[in-house]
C-alpha cells in the first residue's frame, strides 16, 4: 500500500484498517445519542466533530439546527435551518423554524416570507402564518415608535456565560432570582446539565445598595438548592414564606415539552423526564426550613411551577400543562383558603391563554398582571404582556413595547416602583443562549401630535374666519429641556410628531403676513394615542378685528373672569412676540338694554381688558380702550328682535384690532 503524499492522519487510518468515514460515524452514533438524552449543548461539538470527516445528510442537519434552537443560540439556528430548508424532502415545519429564528434575530421581511411558505405547505397552519405574518409587521412598527422604556443590562447580577433570570422581589430592599452559575458543594464542583451545558439552575439573593446597584448575589441555603433545579421564586410580602420550582424525575409517560424553560432532561438509560414541582419554604430567624410540597404538583402527569404569590397572599399565579389547559402551557391561580390552605386550581381564562406558551407571571404591588407569552402577538419569542381585570374576569391583554421586548425571549418581569422602574430577564444581547438582567425605567406614554396650523383674520362681512395655513414653521420643544425639532406643515396645513404623554411642550411659529405665534399645551398622562394641537396665527393686517374667543363677562359686570383671563393670556403672549404692534382693545354689547348703558359698559369692559394686559407686563402705550356698545351688532339680534341665548352671545365679544405693525 503506497501511502506517499497522504496526510499523516489519512495515512494511519488506513494502516489501522478504519477510514475517516468509520470515524465520522462513530462520532455522528455518539452525538445522536446525546440528542436524544436531550443533551443538546453535549451534542454540538460532537457534530461538528463528525461533520468533518463526513458530509451530513438531511437529519444530522435538522439535528444541529433543533440543538442550536433548543439551547436558544439563534444566529447558528438562523444558519443551520437555512441549510435545513434548502434540501430535498425536509418537512415543512422546518420552514416554521426557520422564520422563528429569521425573526428572532431581527429579520422580519425575510421570517414573513418563511411564515407565507410555511402556511402554504401546512395548510392546516395557515391562520397560524397569517398570524405571524402580521406580527412580523406589528414589530417593525413598534420598533420605529418612541421607546416605551430606558433598558440597562445590571452587570453586577449578571454573570458572563451564565444565565441569570425571573428576578423577585425578596425581603424590603432585596432580589431572588434563578441563576446556573454553579455553586460549590463540599469543595466539589457544581453538576452539569447536559441539555445547556452549565450547572443546573439554583437561587440567589441580592441586596440593593442604592437605586439600581445590587451587592454580591448569594445562593440560598442548600435546603432550598438541592442538587437539581431550583427556581423562579415568589417570596410573600412579609419574608416570611417562600415559594419555589423544583424539578423531579418521572417516567416519561405523558408527552414531553422540549423546553428549556421546563427544564426538561430524559434519562440515557431510562425512559425518564424532569417535571416541575411548586415548593414552599417557612423562614425561622434567618434560616429556611420546612419544605411542602403544593397541594395540586402531580408531576406523573404535568407539571406545575412558576410561583408568583399576589402582594396580599391570598392569591397564588403559577404555570401549568395540566388537563384543561388551552396551550402548550397555562398560567392558573388559587385561593388561599380560611384555614391557610389552597383552593382548587383556577385557569385564568382564554383572554390570558392562547394555544401557545404562557409562564412567567407576576403580580405587582398593586395587585395588576404580567406575564410572559408566544402565543399573544409579539415581537418574537417570549414577550412580556400586562393584563387589566382581576383573576377569572381579565379584559385586556397589553404587550409592553419596544424596548421592554425586543425580537429575543424577554420575560421575568418585576417592579420595584410601580409602573416606573423595575428589573427583567432576557438573552437579547447573548450569543450562546444565555440570560441577563436588565434595569429598566419606564419612559412617559408615547403619543402623536396632530399639528394643525389655521390662520385666523376678519373677511368683508366682519365675521372672523379661520382657515389652513400650509408650509408653516414651528420650533417644538420640551419644557425644561434643551432638545427641540423643527416642523413644517404640509399642503394640508397638518404635521404629525412624536411626543410623551404627561410632558409640557411649547411651539413657535412663524409665517410671512402673520404674527409670530407662541402656544403650549401640557398633555395629559391620561392622553389618547394621537392628541389633536391646532395652532392659531393671527393676521397682520392694520385696521383688521380679530375676535378673542371665551371672553365672557357676568351680566352687567366688567371684571375680567378667570376664564377669560385664560384667553386674555394667549393675548399676553402673542403681544410679547410681536413687540412692534400696538393694538386696540373694542369691546361690544348685545341690543338689550339702552345705548347709553351699554356703550359705558362696553367700556370699562375695554378699559378692564387693557388693564388686565398692562397687569402682566404689556406697555400701556401699545394698547387703547374702546367701547362700541351695541352699535356693530354682528346678526338680526336688533333692539326688539327676539333671539336665542346664544346668538345674543355673539354681539357681546372682545376684539383686538391691529393700529401699528
Amino acid at each position: 500500500m503506497r501511502l506517499k503524499n497522504i496526510p499523516l492522519y489519512l495515512a494511519v487510518a488506513a494502516v489501522l484498517g478504519f477510514s475517516p468515514a468509520v470515524q465520522g460515524q462513530s462520532s455522528l452514533k455518539k452525538a445522536d445519542r446525546h440528542f436524544e438524552n436531550y443533551e443538546f449543548a453535549l451534542a454540538l461539538p460532537v457534530y461538528k466533530e463528525a461533520i468533518q470527516k463526513r458530509k451530513p445528510d438531511l437529519p444530522t442537519v435538522e439535528r444541529i439546527a433543533t440543538a442550536y434552537r433548543l439551547t436558544r443560540q439563534n444566529q447558528e439556528a438562523e444558519l443551520w435551518y437555512g441549510k435545513v430548508v434548502a434540501m430535498p424532502g425536509r418537512p415543512p415545519m422546518n420552514l416554521f423554524y426557520y422564520a422563528e429564528a429569521l425573526r428572532s434575530n431581527g429579520k422580519y421581511q425575510e421570517a414573513k416570507e418563511q411564515y407565507m411558505l410555511w402556511g402554504e405547505e401546512m395548510p392546516e397552519h395557515a391562520d397560524r402564518a397569517q398570524q405571524l405574518m402580521e406580527a412580523t409587521d406589528l414589530s417593525l412598527r413598534l420598533m420605529k415608535q418612541p421607546a416605551v422604556a430606558e433598558v440597562t443590562q445590571l452587570p453586577g447580577l449578571s454573570v458572563p456565560g451564565a444565565s441569570d433570570f425571573s428576578p423577585a422581589v425578596y425581603g424590603n430592599n432585596g432580589i431572588i432570582f434563578t441563576s446556573d452559575r454553579g455553586v460549590s458543594k463540599d469543595g466539589k464542583d457544581p453538576k452539569v446539565y447536559g441539555w445547556t451545558g452549565r450547572p443546573y439552575l439554583q437561587l440567589f439573593i441580592a441586596q440593593e445598595i442604592s437605586e439600581g446597584t445590587y451587592g454580591r448575589p448569594q445562593p440560598l441555603q442548600d435546603v432550598i438548592n438541592s442538587d437539581f433545579h431550583n427556581a423562579t421564586a415568589s417570596a410573600a410580602k412579609e419574608g416570611g414564606k417562600l415559594y419555589f420550582t423544583r424539578t423531579k424525575m418521572v417516567p416519561a409517560l405523558g408527552n414531553v415539552n422540549a423546553d428549556p424553560t421546563s427544564w426538561v432532561e430524559k434519562n440515557e438509560n431510562q425512559n425518564l423526564i424532569n417535571r416541575l414541582e411548586i415548593y414552599s419554604a417557612d423562614r425561622q430567624g434567618g434560616n429556611w426550613s420546612n419544605i411542602q410540597p403544593f397541594e395540586y404538583n402531580k408531576v406523573e402527569e404535568y407539571s406545575v411551577g412558576h410561583p408568583a404569590i399576589s402582594p396580599d397572599g391570598q392569591v397564588l399565579y403559577f404555570v401549568s400543562d395540566m388537563p384543561g389547559s388551552l396551550g402548550d402551557t397555562d398560567i392558573y391561580y388559587s385561593l388561599r383558603k380560611a384555614d391557610g390552605s389552597w383552593g382548587a386550581p383556577v385557569n385564568a381564562g382564554p383572554v390570558i391563554n392562547t394555544s401557545g406558551r404562557e409562564s412567567f407571571p407576576y403580580v405587582d404591588a398593586d395587585g395588576k398582571l404580567y406575564f410572559a407569552s408566544d402565543g399573544h402577538v409579539g415581537m418574537g419569542g417570549l414577550d412580556i404582556f400586562s393584563a387589566e381585570g382581576e383573576r377569572g374576569n381579565w379584559r385586556t391583554v397589553k404587550n409592553l413595547g419596544y424596548p421592554i421586548n425586543t425580537p429575543q425571549n424577554d420575560y421575568g418581569i418585576m417592579f420595584t416602583e410601580p409602573g416606573k422602574r423595575g428589573l427583567l430577564s432576557s438573552n437579547r444581547d447573548s450569543q450562546n443562549g444565555t440570560e441577563d438582567i436588565y434595569s429598566f425605567n419606564i419612559l412617559k406614554k408615547p403619543v402623536v401630535l396632530a399639528i394643525t396650523t389655521l390662520g385666523r383674520y376678519q373677511n368683508k362681512l366682519r365675521q372672523t374666519v379661520q382657515d389652513p395655513l400650509p408650509n408653516t414653521r414651528i420650533l417644538m420643544s420640551q419644557q425644561n429641556s434643551k432638545d427641540s425639532t423643527v416642523v413644517i406643515t404640509d399642503e394640508k396645513a397638518q404635521s404629525f410628531v412624536d411626543a410623551r404623554a404627561g410632558n409640557a411642550y411649547t411651539f413657535a411659529g412663524s409665517k410671512i403676513g402673520f404674527l409670530k405665534m407662541v402656544s403650549s399645551i401640557n398633555i395629559p398622562d391620561t392622553a389618547p394615542d394621537t392628541v389633536q394641537v391646532a395652532l392659531l396665527f393671527d393676521k397682520n393686517e392694520v385696521e383688521k378685528a380679530i375676535v378673542l374667543e371665551n371672553i365672557y363677562y357676568d351680566l352687567d359686570k366688567w371684571d375680567i373672569r378667570p376664564d377669560a383671563a385664560k384667553e386674555l393670556d394667549k393675548l399676553v403672549t402673542l403681544l410679547k412676540n410681536n413687540p412692534a404692534v400696538e393694538i386696540e382693545m373694542g369691546s361690544h354689547t348685545d341690543s338689550r338694554e339702552s345705548h347709553k348703558y351699554n356703550q359705558l359698559l362696553s367700556e370699562r369692559r375695554a378699559q378692564a381688558a387693557v388693564d388686565y394686559l398692562v397687569s402682566k407686563g404689556i406697555e400701556r402705550n401699545r394698547l387703547t380702550a374702546k367701547g362700541y356698545g351695541k352699535t356693530r351688532l354682528v346678526n338680526k339680534c336688533a333692539d326688539g328682535v327676539e333671539c336665542p341665548e346664544e346668538e345674543h352671545q355673539k354681539n357681546r365679544r372682545t376684539e383686538f384690532t391691529i393700529k401699528k405693525n
